[in-house]
C-alpha cells in the first residue's frame, strides 16, 4: 500500500463518517499532515481521477478511487487483526499504521491465508471506532 491509498482510505472513512465530502482539515487531523500536505495530493488524486475535489466543501472518491480504498481497508484490516487477534501485540493500532504504508500485496495476501478472513471484510470496518469490527471482543474492549 503507498500514501496515495492512504489518502484514499482515509477520505473513504471521513465521507462516511461526515455523510458528505471529507474536509481539508478532518484528513489532516487523521493522517497527522498539514492541511497543504492534504491538498497537494487530493489535487494528485484528482488528477489520477480517483477524487473529485469541491473548493471548501472537501473531497469525495470517485468509483475508481472507493475500489482502492476499499483494497487499502481491506489491507489495513488484516494487518490489525494480524497484530491483534494473532500475535497479541498491545498497540496494534500504532502498529498496523506503521506497516500499512510499506506492506506490499504478496505479504497481506499471505496475512489474509493466516487470518482467514471473512467474507464481509472490508464491511467489518467501524469507521465511528476506527477498528476492525472483527477483533477479538475482549482485545477490543481492553483498549477502550
Amino acid at each position: 500500500m503507498n500514501t496515495a491509498d492512504q489518502y484514499l482510505k482515509t477520505i473513504f472513512l471521513v465521507q462516511e463518517l461526515e455523510d458528505g465530502p471529507a474536509a481539508t482539515g478532518d484528513l489532516a487531523d487523521r493522517l497527522g499532515v498539514s492541511p497543504a500536505s492534504v491538498n497537494e495530493m487530493i489535487g494528485k488524486l484528482e488528477d489520477r481521477g480517483l477524487v473529485a475535489h469541491e473548493k471548501y466543501k472537501g473531497a469525495t472518491v470517485t468509483d475508481d478511487g472507493e475500489a482502492r480504498a476499499r483494497e487499502a481497508l481491506q489491507t489495513y484490516c488484516i494487518l490489525e487483526r494480524f497484530l491483534a487477534n494473532v500475535l497479541d501485540v498491545d498497540d496494534y493500532r500504532a502498529e498496523a499504521r506503521q506497516l500499512e504504508p510499506v506492506i506490499d500485496e504478496t505479504v497481506a495476501d499471505r496475512l489474509d491465508m493466516i487470518i482467514d478472513r471473512e467474507p464481509q471484510c472490508p464491511d467489518c470496518f467501524d469507521a465511528d471506532a476506527d477498528a476492525c469490527g472483527l477483533l477479538v471482543e475482549d482485545r477490543v474492549e481492553a483498549d477502550d
